[in-house]
């Protein structure tokens, strides 16, 4: 009778049970894949989205600076046109 080594059949059959789950299978290894590119699309989608409304605030900025610039001519014109009617005095 030949005497079998229990132990390196014990741990060779832990390490096979190792490996084999170990190791991620095709369709999981494509799932992880697809979420992934999912990810990165959603990622550059709003990194666009993003630059886009940025783009939108400066323009809107500036329109409200124009805007400012405007009212704060007009509101010097109304003064001096107040200033040159004080200084007229009253008319009779």
């Amino acid at each position: 009778m030949r005497k079998f080594n229990t132990r390196g059949i014990v741990l060779s059959v832990l390490a096979a049970g190792l490996l084999t789950t170990g190791c991620a299978s095709v369709d999981s290894v494509e799932h992880a894949q697809a979420t992934a590119n999912t990810a990165l699309s959603t990622a550059q989608s709003a990194a666009t989205a993003a630059q886009q409304a940025q783009q939108a605030a400066a323009a809107a900025q500036q329109t409200a600076d124009q805007a400012r610039s405007e009212v704060t001519a007009l509101s010097q014109k109304v003064d001096a046109l107040a200033a040159m009617h004080a200084a007229r005095g009253p008319r009779d």
